[in-house]
Order: C-alpha cells, then sequence, then structure tokens
C-alpha cells in the first residue's frame, strides 16, 4: 500500500510556551514532522520552523507526526545537553491527553506494564512483544466518557520511551487512540480526522536554576 503523502499543516507561526537564554518549549501542531523526514518533500518539520526564528535551538526529544502538543528545545549544545540528560535519567514528567475507542470505566486508574518491540519487518511499527520486548510502564486515568459517540477522555503518562508507547498500549488494551491509522480499527479511525493525542503536561527542573517547572498546553480537542 502507497505511503500517504505529507501534508505539514500551513505555517502559520509558531506556538511558544516558554522561551529564555537557555530553552524553547512549543506546542507542535498535528500533522507536522519533528524534524526533516526521510526522502524528498519531507523538509518541513518543527525544528525547522523554529530554528528559522531562534538558530540556536536544537531538538531535545520528538512527537509523532499525528502526536500534537509540548515540545522542548535546548538552546545550544550545552543546553540541549543538559535538557537530553534530564529526559535519559526521566527526571521528566510528562503526561498526555487522548481521546480513545469504547467507553471506560470512569475515574477508572491504572498501570499497563506490557513489553514493547518491533512487528517483524514493518520496522516502522511496533507490538506488544512478551519475549523479546523491551520493558514498557504506562500509568493512565479516565477523565470522562462520552456514550453518544463511544469514547473515552485519558489521562496518560509514559514512565519508558518506547516508540508509539502510548499507541501500543492503549490498543493492547482494546481502546485504541482515535484517528491512529497505524494501531486502530476502521470504526476507531473514522470518529477522527486526525491522531487525538496530545502531549498537554511537563515538569522539569529548569536548567537554569535548578527549580521545578511545570508547563501545561491544554488539548485542542
Amino acid at each position: 500500500m502507497a505511503s500517504t503523502p505529507y501534508r505539514p499543516p500551513a505555517h502559520r507561526g509558531l506556538s511558544l510556551l516558554h522561551v529564555s537564554e537557555h530553552l524553547i518549549v512549543v506546542d507542535k501542531p498535528s500533522g507536522l514532522l519533528s524534524v526533516p523526514g526521510r526522502g524528498a518533500g519531507k523538509e518541513d518539520c518543527l525544528s525547522r520552523r523554529v530554528q528559522a526564528e531562534f538558530p540556536d535551538a536544537m531538538m531535545v526529544h520528538r512527537l509523532d507526526m499525528g502526536t500534537s502538543g509540548i515540545v522542548v528545545m535546548g538552546r545550544g549544545a550545552r543546553a540541549q545537553r543538559a535538557l537530553s540528560i534530564l529526559f535519559e535519567q526521566r527526571k521528566v514528567r510528562k503526561r498526555y491527553q487522548a481521546l480513545v475507542d469504547g467507553c471506560w470505566m470512569a475515574a477508572a486508574t491504572g498501570a499497563i506494564e506490557l513489553p514493547i518491540g518491533a512487528d517483524g519487518p514493518n520496522r516502522a511499527k511496533q507490538k506488544v512483544d512478551v519475549a523479546m520486548g523491551r520493558p514498557s510502564l504506562t500509568h493512565y486515568r479516565v477523565l470522562d466518557t462520552c456514550t453518544t459517540h463511544a469514547y473515552s477522555r485519558i489521562e496518560l503518562e509514559p514512565l519508558t520511551g518506547r516508540t508509539h508507547q502510548l499507541r501500543v498500549h492503549m490498543e493492547a488494551m482494546g481502546h485504541p487512540i482515535l484517528g491512529d491509522d497505524f494501531y486502530g480499527t476502521p470504526d476507531s479511525c473514522a470518529k477522527a480526522q486526525r491522531l487525538m493525542l496530545h502531549a498537554c503536561s511537563i515538569d522539569m527542573a529548569c536548567p537554569e536554576t535548578g527549580a521545578l517547572m511545570r508547563i501545561e498546553c491544554p488539548p485542542p480537542f
């Protein structure tokens, strides 16, 4: 099956959440790559849009193309390295909101601890792999349910950082994220025009002062 052509959203200005001497935090729109993709026609991305205004901005972490929300960039190599260490040492707390298929029990909370690995020859896709997968842990909390349209709003907190972790774990729980054409069903994909996953909150130590800082970005859905 041919891949869908890359059509990034029009650039109407950066949505800046925080700007300082050492870091930039920006709200990435859904449909935009975090960094340039492979092949022609995939040069437009968040990093280049930010660097057009802040040439010293360097990526610290990424979001999937379909995921919107908080992305942190360091200003200069030293700041980028300091921030990268925080992410690597899991000293950054990230929370997401998602709309998932089906009515989950209201106010339910729990942990999903299912190992994740590459899905055989389809290296772009991941799967739960008990035998060979890497340990993966996600905490979840159901915020609300919509019985009329059979979906639920949940908060997700990944304690590990595996590729597509939240999307794979939601599929494994029988509640794929709406609009997810990789891991969803035809019905769950038809319920949304985009991947309904948004990075809405991040807690970390400020690289300038060491003080705890929280940045929030409400979901657009």
